[in-house]
């Protein structure tokens, strides 16, 4: 099956789901530009001077193509009653307002459900809604923030360090898209499917920031068992899969580039010692009770970071693509655009990753 007939069959998928998108910027748009690959249809209403994020050019055409775009006057009656006019008979409408701009507007959820009982309102919110959070951080529902500070918040940016422990500066809006959109998608799918079934809608408040402390599951888990005997948890760099382990981590080139060594399971590890010509350190692995920091673990480690520094990253990605130990090279975004695995993606404009097999 080509990539093509993938896509289509996916395209179908939503047909029928009715969106009203009045989010902006990155977040609401990726989340409804997944709904609109699978065939979601989409209205985008924007305010008169159009979403902010048009200004960013291709990024706008990428997250907002295929949809039913129209501008409107928000603080008009007139574009009110526009925007209730297709809540009519919409399955749900997504926003990226502050808690208050929707009352304030005349379209909360009483009104709302009172035009259309089934309509599902999504909201995708910085810190939650106060209602939903302790009263002692009810005040944060109200704050303005950007991916950074909600990264900053959740806990998420501190995980991003260096080997030698300094603050990494992500170009990747981690809270916009794990965060807000692919959470909202979910949860809006989920009640869309309780909606046809009980003929009742409702309003969902996605929290990117207390979206992305739910996503540390690993950290969390691997920092309990890590911690010293003083409770202290190790740093981020210092954790079980921060780059402690000799068979987990990014070992650097001969020409200053990377390659990413997940051989986490003994197999794996065993099969990368073997091509390397270090069978001597097949079972100084984590299965073997060498964990990390142990002496036997820092020569191993050492071993790999001097063979990976005696050749150039085409070596080795020459030398790996046939060797099916979990190691990859680093590539930049301008070598994975040109690399097969993604060729597709930009040609097709699709989203997401979904491969399709078969269908009944």
């Amino acid at each position: 099956m080509n990539n093509h007939s993938i896509k289509d069959m996916m395209a179908y998928s939503l047909n029928g789901l009715k969106v009203v998108d009045l989010t902006r910027n990155l977040p609401g748009p990726f989340a409804t530009r997944l709904l609109a690959d699978l065939g979601a249809e989409i209205i985008k209403i924007e305010p008169k001077n159009g979403d902010p994020g048009r200004a960013f050019g291709e990024l706008f055409k990428a997250l907002n193509h295929g949809k039913q775009c129209e501008k409107i006057d928000f603080r008009s009656t007139e574009g009110i009653e526009t925007i209730k006019a297709y809540i009519k008979d919409a399955d749900v409408m997504l926003d990226s307002f502050r808690p208050e701009v929707l009352t304030g507007m005349g379209l909360d959820v009483a009104t709302l459900h009172t035009i259309n009982p089934k309509l599902v309102m999504v909201s995708i919110t910085g810190y939650g809604i106060a209602d939903a959070l302790d009263e002692t951080a009810a005040a944060w529902a109200a704050k303005a923030g950007h991916d950074l500070n909600f990264m900053a918040m959740s806990g998420t940016l501190a995980q991003l360090t260096t080997a030698s422990g300094e603050q990494a500066m992500p170009n990747m809006q981690f809270a916009d898209l794990a965060g807000g959109s692919d959470t909202a998608v979910i949860a809006l799918l989920a009640a869309v499917f309780a909606a046809r079934n009980t003929g009742r809608g409702r309003h969902i408040a996605v929290s990117m920031t207390h979206s992305l402390y739910h996503h540390l599951v690993m950290p969390k888990a691997t920092a309990n068992m890590m911690q010293d005997i003083s409770g202290r948890y190790p740093e981020p760099q210092q954790d079980f899969l921060g780059g402690t382990l000799p068979c987990y981590r990014l070992y650097k080139t001969k020409d200053d580039r990377y390659m990413a060594v997940g051989s986490l399971e003994l197999k794996f590890w065993q099969l990368l010692c073997t091509t390397l010509d270090l069978a001597e350190y097949v079972n100084t692995h984590w299965q073997r009770g060498f964990m990390p920091h142990s002496a036997e673990s820092k020569l191993a480690e050492q071993a790999m970071i001097d063979k990976f520094a005696s050749q150039t990253l085409a070596h080795w990605q020459e030398v790996f693509s046939e060797v099916d130990a979990c190691v990859t090279p680093v590539l930049t975004l301008a070598e994975a655009q040109k690399h097969p695995l993604f060729a597709h993606q930009d040609k097709y404009q699709a989203t997401a990753g979904w491969q399709v097999l078969t269908e009944a």
